[in-house]
C-alpha cells in the first residue's frame, strides 16, 4: 500500500512538476535563444551605424580642419609667394596637419594640378612625390577648379568654402581625399574666380584612422580587408560607386554571452535550493554593478566639470604636475589661461541659461583645436586652463592662440539668440619660466591680466617684466595704506558743474588727488581701483567725503557731489558712516549729491534699495553716474528714484564724430525731462559741443572746456567771479 502510494504521488505530483519544470526550462531556452540571437542582430546593426558615423565624422573633421588653415588671409598670401616659405608651409598647411591630425599626405596644387608643396608621413618632400598620387587627387582638384571658375559658392551648413572630396583608392588602399582652395577669409588679398591655389589632405582608411574608429567609437579591432568575411562590415565604395573593400570588427555580442551565462542557471534552476542560490548571486551582481557605476561615476564627477564635460581645475593641476616632472627631466610645457571678455554681458542680458550654453560651445570650440594628449579643463566660471606637454616652438604656441582667437570671434548661438564675446589669454612655459605649478600659474595669471589690461580680446606670453609690473601694483597698495594714515599726500580738488544758460557755477563735483612724494601725482584711474580691489577705498570714500562736507560750508549756494563706490554699499555702514559725517562737519545733506553707477544698482539687493532710501531720506540727492555705459534701464531710475542723470563723457566726446552720438545724447535728455530728472553732461571740451547741448536743452554741464579739477582756493576765487566764459 504504501508503495502503490508513493507511485501514485510520484504519478500525480512529481512527474507533471518535472514535466513542468522540463517545459519551462524549454520554454525559456528557447526565449533566451531567439532573444540573444535579437540583441546579437541589434549590437551588430548599432556598431555598424556607429562604424558609419565615425566615417562620416572623420570626413567632415578633415573638411573642418582643413578650412580653419585654408581660409586665412595669411595662408593666401604664403601660397602665392615665389619663392615659397617652405618653413611657413611646414607649420601651417603641411607638417602640422600630419603632428596635429594624423594625415598622411598634403600638397599643394597651383589652378593647373601642379604640385608646388608635398608632404608625406610628417615629412615635406619634394612636389615630384605628387606624381604617385595625382591619378587619383586630380579628378577631384579639376572638380572643384570648375565650380572655382563659374563662381560657385559653398552649400549652406557648417563649411565657409567650397570643397571637393571622396573616398578613392591610393596605392591599393582605401583612401579619403579632400581638396580645399586656399582664400582670403576678409577678401583683403584678390584672387581671380579660379586663380586659387588648392590644397589636398590625404588620410588612409587603413592607418590610424582605424585607431580612432575604435577608441572614439568603440568598433573593437577595426581592420580593412578587400573581402567581407562577417556581418559586422562596413563597405566602402568610391565616388564612382565601385567597391574598394571593408572596415571589418569583432563585433560585440551581447545576447550569445547572456545566453552562455544563463544556460547553466537553467539547468540549476530546475532545483529550487540552486535557483535560490542563482537568484541570490544575481541579486548581489547587481549589487556589484550598481556599485561600481556609482563608483565610477562619483570619480569622474571628482575630476570633471558637470557643464562641459571637460577636466576640472584638480585634475587640472594634477595633470600639470605630472607634466612639470618631465620638464625637470628635460621635457617642456607650455600653459594657457583664458578667461572669456564680455561674458558677463551675456549673463546678464541673455541670462544663466544662455551663459552656460555659451560656456559649453566655447568648451566644444577648444577642444576641436587641440590634440588626444592635450588638456583643457574649465577651471571655474568663465576661465579656462590648456596644458600643452612636449610643447613645439613659441611660435606654433602662438599659432594656436591666433587660432583661438579666431574661433571665439565667429558668434555664439545660444537659446536663439547671437552672442559675440572676445577671450584674453595669458601664456607661460616651463622649465623656461620655472618647474613650480603655483608659481607658473600665478605668472600665467600674471600674463593673462595683462591681456586685459592691454585692450582684452588678445594673448600675451609671460616676460619677467610683467611681475615688476605686478610688484609696483603692490607698492601702491602700501603707499596709499600709509597716505590714508595722514602723511599729507592726499588731496581732494573740485571740477564746477555750470549752468548751461547762465555760466553760473551751480556745483562742483569732489575728486581725490594723490601726489606721491617719490612717484609724483598718481592718476585716479590707477589708485581707485587698486583701493576698491584692496577695501581700502572706504577709508579713502569717508575722507573725500569729510573733505568735501568741510568744503560744502564754505559754499553753501551750491550744491557738492561726491562719487560713491559699489564696495562702500557692501560695508553695511553705509549710512551711518556718511551721517556722522554730515553731523561732524556741520554740512547741510540737501546740499549733497551722492554720485552712483550702475553697478550699484545692477545688485538690486534689499541692504543696497534700503540704503539708498535711508540716504535721500536723510536729505541727500542720487546722481546715477555715467548713464548711457551700461544698461540705462529705464527701471532703475524709477525703481531707486534717482534725481539726476549726468551724460557719460564717451557720447559728448563723440558729437559730431558718429551719427549715433547726438540721437542718443538728445534721447537722454528727453528722457530726463520727461521723468523730472536734472541731466547733467560730462566731459565738455570744445564750443560745438556746449551749443549742441544748449540747444538740445541741457541745463548744466561739466568738463575741462570751463574748467578743470582745483583746489578749494582756486574755488573761492571762481565764485567771486560767479561767471564762466569759454572760447564762444
Amino acid at each position: 500500500m504504501i508503495e502503490k502510494r508513493r507511485h501514485s504521488l510520484l504519478t500525480a505530483v512529481a512527474l507533471p512538476a518535472a514535466a513542468a519544470m522540463l517545459v519551462l526550462a524549454l520554454l525559456v531556452g528557447a526565449v533566451l535563444s531567439m532573444s540573444a540571437a535579437g540583441s546579437d542582430e541589434a549590437a551588430v546593426q548599432r556598431q555598424t551605424r556607429l562604424a558609419k558615423i565615425g566615417l562620416r565624422q572623420g570626413w567632415a573633421d578633415i573638411r573642418k580642419t582643413q578650412e580653419a588653415s585654408t581660409n586665412w588671409d595669411d595662408a593666401a598670401r604664403q601660397s602665392l609667394a615665389t619663392p615659397l616659405d617652405h618653413d611657413w608651409m611646414d607649420q601651417n598647411l603641411g607638417v602640422w596637419f600630419y603632428t596635429y591630425y594624423k594625415y598622411d599626405e598634403a600638397y599643394l596644387l597651383d589652378p593647373a594640378g601642379r604640385p608646388l608643396y608635398a608632404m608625406v608621413g610628417g615629412k615635406r618632400r619634394t612636389p615630384g612625390v605628387f606624381a604617385g598620387v595625382s591619378q587619383a587627387v586630380l579628378p577631384f582638384a579639376a572638380d572643384l577648379h570648375r565650380r572655382l571658375l563659374r563662381g560657385d559658392t559653398a552649400s549652406p551648413g557648417p563649411e565657409l568654402t567650397l570643397s571637393a572630396s571622396g573616398l578613392t583608392r591610393i596605392h591599393g588602399r582605401p583612401a579619403i581625399v579632400s581638396v580645399k582652395p586656399v582664400v582670403s577669409e576678409t577678401g583683403e588679398v584678390e584672387l581671380a574666380p579660379g586663380r586659387e591655389r588648392l590644397h589636398v589632405v590625404v588620410r588612409y582608411m587603413d592607418g590610424n584612422f582605424l585607431e580612432t574608429l575604435s577608441t572614439i567609437y568603440g568598433v573593437d579591432a577595426a581592420s580593412f580587408t578587400t573581402r567581407k568575411t562577417s556581418d559586422a562590415a562596413l563597405q566602402l565604395r568610391d565616388v564612382r560607386g565601385s567597391v574598394l573593400g571593408y572596415i571589418e570588427w569583432a563585433p560585440f555580442r551581447p545576447g550569445r554571452q547572456v545566453a552562455d551565462r544563463m544556460l547553466p542557471a537553467l539547468v540549476v534552476a530546475l532545483l529550487l535550493v540552486g535557483g535560490v542560490l542563482v537568484w541570490l548571486l544575481g541579486r548581489g551582481l547587481r549589487s556589484r554593478v550598481e556599485l561600481e557605476a556609482s563608483r565610477a561615476q562619483a570619480q569622474h564627477l571628482a575630476f570633471h566639470d558637470p557643464l562641459t564635460a571637460l577636466p576640472n581645475r584638480a585634475l587640472f593641476e594634477d595633470r600639470l604636475n605630472h607634466a612639470l616632472v618631465e620638464a625637470r627631466q628635460g621635457g617642456s610645457v607650455a600653459i594657457m589661461l583664458l578667461d572669456l571678455d564680455r561674458f558677463k554681458n551675456v549673463n546678464d542680458t541673455l541670462g544663466h541659461l544662455a551663459g552656460d550654453a555659451l560656456i559649453k560651445e566655447f568648451g566644444g570650440r577648444l577642444s576641436a583645436l587641440l590634440s588626444e594628449g592635450d588638456t583643457i579643463a574649465r577651471l571655474g566660471g568663465d576661465e579656462f586652463g590648456i596644458l600643452l606637454t612636449g610643447a613645439g616652438a613659441r611660435a606654433e604656441i602662438e599659432i594656436l592662440c591666433a587660432r583661438v582667437l579666431m574661433a571665439v570671434h565667429a558668434p555664439f548661438t545660444v537659446l536663439g539668440s547671437e552672442a559675440h564675446v572676445g577671450v584674453s589669454i595669458g601664456v607661460v612655459f616651463a622649465p623656461e619660466a620655472g618647474t613650480d605649478r603655483t608659481e607658473l600659474l600665478r605668472k600665467a595669471d600674471i600674463a593673462l591680466y595683462r591681456a586685459k589690461d592691454e585692450g582684452r580680446d588678445c594673448y600675451r606670453i609671460f616676460q619677467p617684466g610683467m611681475d615688476a609690473t605686478v610688484q609696483l601694483r603692490s607698492g601702491i597698495e602700501d603707499d596709499l595704506r600709509r597716505a590714508l594714515d595722514g602723511q599729507g599726500e592726499l588731496s581732494v580738488h573740485y571740477q564746477p558743474q555750470i549752468s548751461g544758460a547762465g555760466r553760473q557755477i551751480v556745483g562742483v563735483e569732489a575728486l581725490a588727488r594723490w601726489n606721491h612724494p617719490t612717484r609724483g601725482p598718481i592718476a585716479p584711474e590707477q589708485f581707485i581701483p587698486i583701493a576698491e580691489a584692496t577695501g581700502q577705498i572706504r577709508r579713502l570714500g569717508a575722507w573725500v567725503m569729510r573733505e568735501a562736507c568741510v568744503a560744502s560750508t564754505r559754499w553753501p549756494d551750491i550744491v557738492m557731489s561726491v562719487n560713491l563706490s559699489p564696495v562702500q554699499f557692501r560695508s553695511g555702514d553705509l549710512f551711518e558712516t556718511l551721517i556722522a559725517i554730515v553731523r561732524e562737519t556741520g554740512a547741510d545733506a540737501r546740499r549733497i549729491q551722492l554720485e552712483v553707477t550702475e553697478g550699484v544698482l545692477l545688485d538690486d539687493d534689499t541692504m543696497v534699495r534700503t540704503t539708498l532710501a535711508q540716504l535721500r531720506g536723510a536729505g541727500f540727492s542720487v546722481a546715477l553716474d555715467d548713464f548711457g555705459t551700461g544698461y540705462s534701464s529705464l527701471s532703475y531710475l524709477r525703481r531707486f528714484e534717482v534725481d539726476r542723470i549726468k551724460i557719460d563723457r564717451s557720447f559728448i566726446h563723440a558729437l559730431g564724430q558718429t551719427v549715433d552720438s547726438a540721437a542718443i545724447v538728445s534721447a537722454v535728455l528727453s528722457l530726463g525731462q520727461a521723468m523730472g530728472l536734472a541731466v547733467t553732461a560730462e566731459g565738455v571740451e570744445t564750443v560745438d559741443q556746449r551749443r549742441f547741448l544748449e540747444a538740445a536743452g541741457c541745463t548744466e554741464m561739466q568738463g575741462f572746456l570751463f574748467a578743470a579739477a582745483m583746489p578749494a582756493e582756486e574755488i573761492d576765487m571762481l565764485l567771486e567771479r560767479r561767471r564762466f566764459t569759454d572760447a564762444a
